[in-house]
């Protein structure tokens, strides 16, 4: 077998471990196959195998490679910082972008997005750590923004997405990631049906799965260090 065929069974097989041990339902997290800086051959072969949904953090990149492998039916899902006069080119490619955090971006990608493709799915990128340097806006700014781009026909508001600070203390890990938890299960009391908690990444993806992680982004641990 490939290495990576190896690595995402193993990937895998600890992500239904985890669901198992915090009784989470079979097949609630999906993962997120991270293949930015990595080859069109290697998004290809991790197709074969069976992975559908790829993340990219680099517009021109997202657009290149989904031109390139325009016969697959990949589902590609923006989780780069995105500048406004690059929302034209993500709205006409992507099907998610994980990293919305003004609604100026959000209403271009609204405004851009062409009639024939659905809704584009949309997390709101929350600065849980509060970390000066960590893009995402601060719990309290969330209600404001989720309003506004809940009223944007082009978009679907699906959920959240964060990167808390790096701890290495697995109770610490968790404590992040139920912030989170809790952020969704507030805006659902107040009527949104958010259904996506984009969070966890190799280090910290057992405890963000323990708090309700939907999505889990996964990249060197499946193609290797990048170029």
């Amino acid at each position: 077998m490939t290495k990576i065929r190896d690595k995402l069974q193993i990937i895998g097989t600890e992500i239904e471990q985890a669901s198992t041990e915090f009784r989470r339902a079979k097949n609630s997290v999906q993962l997120l196959a991270v293949s930015k800086r990595h080859s069109v051959e290697a998004i290809q072969e991790a197709y074969e195998i069976g992975q559908r949904a790829f993340g990219e953090n680099y517009v021109q990149e997202l657009v290149e490679k989904a031109e390139a492998l325009s016969k697959l039916n990949i589902e590609w899902h923006f989780i780069g910082p995105l500048q406004s006069n690059k929302t034209k080119q993500i709205a006409t490619t992507a099907s998610w972008v994980h990293t919305i955090d003004r609604f100026k971006i959000a209403q271009r990608l609204n405004n851009q997005r062409p009639d024939d493709l659905p809704p584009l799915s949309i997390c709101i990128q929350i600065n849980i750590s509060e970390e000066d340097s960590k893009s995402g806006v601060i719990p309290s700014e969330l209600a404001e923004l989720a309003h506004k781009i809940s009223m944007l026909p082009h978009l679907r508001l699906r959920g959240l997405m964060a990167i808390p600070a790096p701890m290495s203390n697995f109770k610490k890990q968790r404590e992040a990631f139920a912030k989170m938890s809790e952020l969704k299960n507030q805006l659902n009391k107040q009527g949104y049906k958010l259904d996506t908690l984009s969070m966890g990444m190799s280090s910290d993806m057992k405890a963000a799965i323990a708090e309700g992680a939907t999505i889990v982004r996964i990249g060197t641990a499946i193609f290797g260090t990048r170029d």
